[in-house]
């Protein structure tokens, strides 16, 4: 996946996390264009289930061979789901950040128009 691939069907933040929601549920993951910054992912630190974050809070990290990154909740909710398949396999987060790499699921607390779309995140990643 290139580092510029921007799906349409997805919201996105300037700290490149996507946010796709689904009725009052978020998934949450890191874009293609952080992947691919951070290199190989060797870890990956993540809220627990029943949290409650707030726009901004840092609920984890994402760890590479290159460095560590700080992921913040782009949304505000409870989380009801963890991606427990990144404790064993966290490269996923890097190798299939849209698919089996989304990091966790909140049950929105607010609305989502903060988020940038996919031509707003195109355009930010570009200036990058």
């Amino acid at each position: 996946m290139a580092a510029n691939d921007v799906p349409e069907n997805l919201t996105y933040t300037a700290e490149h996390e996507w946010v796709a929601v689904d009725d009052d549920v978020a998934t949450v993951g890191i874009t293609a264009y952080a992947a691919d910054a951070l290199g190989d992912v060797v870890y990956v630190a993540l809220p627990a289930v029943g949290d409650t974050v707030a726009i901004g809070d840092v609920v984890g990290e994402v760890e590479s061979h290159k460095s560590v990154s700080e992921i913040f909740a782009p949304i505000a909710g409870e989380v009801v789901a963890v991606n427990d398949r990144l404790e064993a396999e966290a490269e996923l987060a890097g190798s299939a950040p849209y698919e089996d790499g989304w990091l966790f699921r909140v049950r929105l607390d607010g609305g989502t128009e903060h988020l940038l779309d996919a031509a707003a995140y195109a355009a930010h990643i570009a200036d990058a």
